[in-house]
């Protein structure tokens, strides 16, 4: 069988190789069948586990099927719903959040899911521990402290309005950890084996940066309030391997070897629908994929010089020469599936002639090689491709022959390099990078350029102790954001946080960014989280 050829060949036992290659199964009546292993083929492996370290793509993969979350975001409507919280209230300026606890949830470990462990999880997310070095979570705004009420009962106590917290408790940097888990230090969670939490799936067996191997939880019983579903799941495990070659994995759930791939390029889809298996296309609803701008380097400190390399990039051009329709074109900073969404295209205008008449009278002017020169000093600037966002390297290489045509070379990094992550916090190394983050809630802007968080701009106070660049407005509009109670109020500063980001040219977007995913027509019942990341509590295997 195939599929035993390419599990032999990364190292699998026979005695997994029979469970894996159990004999088919048929559900005549299309109800869910118990049984059987999902091989899914991985682009990255998974890096830390810490919960809040979930968004990066890999990491959520498995920690959506291995943790729970105080809420539920439904993928639809995107209504917050009872899932380990079977119910709370938030008073009227957003600064206490009660919740009361679902009774008899546990870890896989044997411990209480309850409201000592909720709150030890909220605190350690909510404000970080500097002695094992967690970080605070980047969607958990104003935090103070938690309140243990009663066995079932926990309540939060926030600085200030924190009206995004609802939301944030049903995101998978929300996953809830066992008190083991949380004991230990954060360089030790990228060993997915000491990850304690309370989902459908505990982790089997891990071999670093290779393959994963999840086993259902027989005693699992307390999914989302308002699903069908409410035992143990359907599979009997998940087999994550890491396959980094796009046409590996197409080829290799092509030919039988694989039931559910992530990461399927545009230029692959036609081969996947011609053969009847099914594509799946989530939206991550957050940042849209673009270019941000570090203006402590000083060939990107002139607004000019920013809005010029603004207009001189054809998003459209680059959408329509690299992707399909699942990747629509930005038109503003966020995805035009986010709350408050809205549409600024008119300032995203294609125009290299406005292009070089900003840079003409930003004193840029012909130089040498068609590049241009100011003070003895080329436009010359650098960025590191980003390996999670899809064909990245294609799409930087794009934007650089786009800019070449007004004057401006722009030097394309491997994402491989060691000195990738060193060199993306110095501006004077990469005076741009890429940019997206995923989150269904208009807190999403402040995550991405807020110095306490993402700090994609690298401003003062932020992720680079030397930085020197602030810009108070937008930061008062982004702390806006997160601490307006008012919903109206809320989405208008998320958008006016999105218009004075292309306003200032702090950021190029480019397209919106789904989780795309390819699936055998045999694998039934998968579902998304409302960002994208795959869920298998409800998936079943038609036949295998």
């Amino acid at each position: 069988m195939r599929r035993a050829a390419l599990l032999k060949s990364i190292g699998i036992s026979a005695t997994l190789l029979t469970t894996l290659i159990a004999s088919a199964a048929f559900s005549e009546d299309g109800k869910p069948l118990t049984g059987g292993t999902l091989v899914y083929l991985e682009q990255q492996a998974h890096t830390n586990l810490y919960p809040p370290a979930g968004g990066f793509y890999p990491n959520g993969g498995v920690l959506n099927q291995i943790t729970d979350k105080l809420t539920y975001q439904n993928p639809k409507t995107l209504e917050i719903e009872p899932w380990i919280a079977e119910s709370w209230t938030v008073n009227a300026d957003a600064t206490e959040y009660t919740f009361k606890i679902r009774k008899g949830a546990t870890f896989s470990d044997g411990s209480p899911l309850d409201a000592n462990a909720i709150a030890r999880n909220y605190d350690t997310f909510g404000l970080g521990n500097k002695e094992l070095k967690q970080p605070a979570s980047e969607v958990l705004n104003n935090y103070e402290r938690s309140e243990v009420v009663d066995p079932q009962t926990v309540k939060f106590h926030f600085k200030k309005s924190s009206p995004g917290f609802l939301q944030g408790t049903s995101v998978i940097g929300s996953g809830l950890v066992s008190l083991k888990t949380l004991a230990l230090p954060f360089d030790q969670l990228g060993d997915a084996t000491k990850i304690v939490g309370s989902g459908p799936f505990v982790v089997d067996s891990e071999t670093t940066g290779k393959e994963l191997t999840l086993k259902a939880r027989p005693d699992y019983n307390w999914g989302p309030a308002k699903s069908a579903h409410q035992g143990r799941a359907y599979l009997d495990g998940i087999k994550y391997i890491i396959t980094g070659e796009d046409s590996v994995r197409i080829g290799a759930l092509l030919a039988g070897q694989a039931d559910f791939i992530r990461q399927l390029q545009a230029y692959d889809e036609k081969q996947v629908s011609d053969q009847s298996f099914a594509i799946y296309a989530a939206p991550t609803r957050g940042v849209n994929d673009s270019i941000a701008f570090r203006p402590d380097n000083p060939l990107v400190a002139d607004v000019k010089v920013r809005q010029a390399l603004l207009h001189a990039t054809n998003n459209k051009e680059i959408v329509e020469a690299l992707f399909s329709p699942n990747y629509p074109v930005a038109k503003t900073v966020i995805s035009s599936a986010a709350s408050a969404y809205d549409d600024l295209s008119a300032k995203l205008s294609f125009d290299p002639a406005l292009a070089a008449q900003l840079l003409d009278e930003a004193g840029w002017k012909a130089g040498a090689g068609g590049v241009r020169e100011k003070d003895g000093k080329p436009l010359s600037l650098a960025v590191y491709e980003s390996l999670p966002q899809p064909q990245n390297k294609a799409v930087l290489q794009l934007v650089a022959q786009q800019w070449a045509k007004v004057g401006v070379k722009l030097q394309v990094l491997a994402g491989t390099s060691g000195n990738a992550v060193t060199d993306n916090l110095d501006p004077a190394k990469t005076p741009l990078v890429v940019a997206e983050v995923g989150r269904a809630d208009p807190d999403v802007i402040k995550s991405q350029f807020y110095p306490k968080n993402r700090d994609a701009l690298l401003q003062k106070g932020g992720l680079n102790a030397k930085a020197t660049f602030t810009d108070a407005k937008l930061n008062g509009i982004l702390e806006d954001v997160a601490s307006q109670t008012n919903s109206a109020s809320r989405l208008q500063a998320a958008k006016a946080a999105q218009e004075y980001l292309l306003d200032q040219a702090y950021v190029i977007p480019i397209f919106e960014e789904p989780q795309v995913f390819a699936g055998a027509p045999y694998v039934k019942g998968v579902g998304f989280e409302a960002v994208g990341r795959p869920s298998f509590y409800d998936t079943w295997l038609a036949e295998h």
